[in-house]
């Protein structure tokens, strides 16, 4: 089993605005907007669900065209970021 994704709150500052969600980066002040499959997975990460369980859940919102090798690019540009961690 792996480890559940967590934010990791020290490191950002978000505001939900419309549909998207914009996260600053406390350390750099750089800001960024995620719509669209970015948000939703944003969402999911609840400290609960692991990558297999993120993946699942955008499954059966987006149906089984969820590309896997993209969803895996944008988690690792989270952790990247400072936002996220396993």
């Amino acid at each position: 089993m792996t480890l559940p994704i967590r934010k990791l709150a020290d490191a950002f500052t978000e505001t939900a605005i419309d549909e998207e969600v914009v996260v600053m980066s406390l350390a750099s002040g750089d800001f960024f907007t995620l719509e669209h499959t970015a948000r939703a997975i944003w969402l999911l990460i609840d400290g609960t669900r692991d990558r297999a369980a993120v993946l699942a859940a955008l499954e059966a919102d987006y149906g089984p065209e969820v590309d896997a090798d993209e969803v895996d690019a944008f988690l690792a540009s989270l952790t990247v970021a400072g936002f996220v961690a396993a």
